[in-house]
């Protein structure tokens, strides 16, 4: 049995930052790690990297693809699957006669699986003809189970389709329905190591920022925090689940790349774990660059740790630290104010480094409120910076608040460089004119401070300009 594990690109435009953030499909090659072991013959399909999806499969003639991504990649993940049946159905319809079964029997049909952060959380917006199964669990023998053709009722965190049995005579159609089997959280300390062949055969494709190449761990599921705002907490049923932290260390040692990023939803959260991080770190005489989250409470709770991190290489930790108002700051749920925020990065400064400060304009700002953001990261010297917009997500509750306020209903939008839905204050344009402005201005601050050497600054000042005249008109 041959199969595809696809990660579908993220954009077809320049405005987005391949090139900058190239995650290696770290997801699909724990996926692949496994299926193998169950003695499947699986190929990883990527997006970011290759274009050319329909050549793959024509190429490759896999009996089942598997789809997984974010939001944003829903449009491509449809029109793969879409791909896929439509050659399916041309191939058995050439395949011989169509008054003989056997001979169409012979040819291949593509099952299609969808999995995911965004199908585990909104499976309903896979249910389509094209689509056969939507995987809503990390469990990977789930998927190998599928493939090898259990009963799919009998599987816990699938979505299938079945004839309606009881169809009445008032809505009588016979059109499949769908099932929803409840998903069940996943210990991941189950999870096989990843099987990183396509890591290096593309490793020069895989990137943050200026650590090239970079390789991609999860040491644990989900985040134990509970922000508003955030559908991370969602994830893996709602159920935090860490790796023993020795099997994290031995698995950074065998990994053939001096950058790490580690791709928790939150690397700082229990204090034991991460000293005994860096004691076995130091013990093995491990030498690399790290990346990982971490909130910025703990960071002021535990400077200590901050200090032991530094010491084994942590190069970038990723903050939210979202507004500069202790109003928004409370409305988020993150139960921290400003004024952790701003020791955060004080203490990271002081322990060499970087933080990658993550920030959210909102959809009741003014114009005065671009410009005290701008104001806030230079007085506190922040360097590293991302601003994306407030973007309602579609599985959380209080996405109901803003259906009439829809803007667009693109899954594509949902990239946090969109407005999804009508500002409170101002119009939309100067809404993105605000935006784009800012985003100039710390790119700019950015160059003046010689931190993004390695990228083309021409090329994305370019794009900055074309998308802040293309939104604000």
């Amino acid at each position: 049995m041959r199969v595809l594990l696809a990660n579908p690109e993220t954009s077809r435009s320049k405005y987005d930052y391949a090139g900058i953030i190239d995650d290696e499909p770290y997801e699909l090659e724990c996926l692949m790690s496994y299926l193998k072991q169950r003695g499947m013959e699986v190929r990883i399909w990527d997006g970011q990297i290759n274009k050319n999806f329909r050549g793959e499969v024509k190429k490759y003639k896999p009996d089942f693809v598997y789809f997984c991504g974010r939001t944003r990649q829903e449009n491509f993940i449809k029109e793969y699957a879409f791909f896929c049946k439509e050659y399916s159905r041309k191939s058995i319809f050439k395949s011989g006669s169509i008054f003989k079964k056997s001979d169409t029997e012979k040819a291949s049909s593509i099952t299609t699986i969808i999995g995911g952060a965004h199908a585990s959380l909104c499976p309903d917006r896979f249910f389509t003809d094209y689509t056969d199964f939507v995987v809503t669990t990390y469990d990977p023998s789930v998927l190998a189970d599928i493939i090898e053709g259990r009963n799919p009722e009998e599987l816990n965190g699938v979505c299938f389709k079945k004839k309606d049995v009881y169809p009445t005579w008032d809505n009588y159609s016979d059109k499949d329905i769908w099932i929803k089997n409840k998903a069940l959280p996943y210990d991941i300390k189950k999870m096989p190591w990843a099987d990183r062949s396509n890591f290096y055969e593309n490793k020069d494709r895989y990137c943050y920022l200026e650590l090239r190449p970079c390789a991609i761990i999860r040491t644990a599921y989900c985040c134990p925090y509970r922000c508003a705002f955030c559908y991370r907490n969602r994830l893996n049923c709602g159920r935090y689940s860490a790796r023993d932290i020795k099997d994290v260390v031995d698995e950074i040692d065998s990994i053939d790349c001096e950058n790490i990023y580690i791709i928790d939803d939150d690397f700082l959260v229990i204090p034991d774990r991460l000293h005994t991080f860096v004691r076995l770190i130091k013990e093995r005489g491990i030498k690399k660059k790290f990346v990982a989250f971490g909130r910025a409470d703990f960071i002021v709770k535990h400077p200590e740790v901050i200090k032991e991190l530094s010491e084994i290489g942590f190069y970038y930790i990723l903050t939210g630290l979202e507004y500069i108002e202790n109003k928004r700051l409370s409305d988020t749920n993150k139960r921290l104010g400003v004024n952790t925020n701003g020791n955060a990065i004080r203490i990271l400064h002081e322990n060499g480094i970087h933080m990658m400060g993550m920030f959210i304009t909102d959809l009741d700002f003014k114009k005065k409120d671009f410009k005290n953001l701008y104001r806030w990261i230079k007085h506190f010297k922040l360097a590293h910076v991302a601003v994306s917009i407030y973007t309602p997500e579609m599985c959380l509750e209080n996405f109901s608040e803003y259906k009439d306020r829809l803007i667009t209903e693109d899954p594509a939008d949902w990239d946090y460089l969109h407005l999804v839905a009508k500002p409170d204050n101002i119009s939309v344009k100067k809404y993105y004119l605000y935006y784009h402005i800012l985003l100039i201005k710390l790119f700019l601050r950015a160059k003046r401070m010689g931190i993004y050497d390695f990228m083309d600054y021409k090329s994305f000042i370019k794009s900055f300009l074309k998308n802040l005249f293309k939104f604000s008109g």
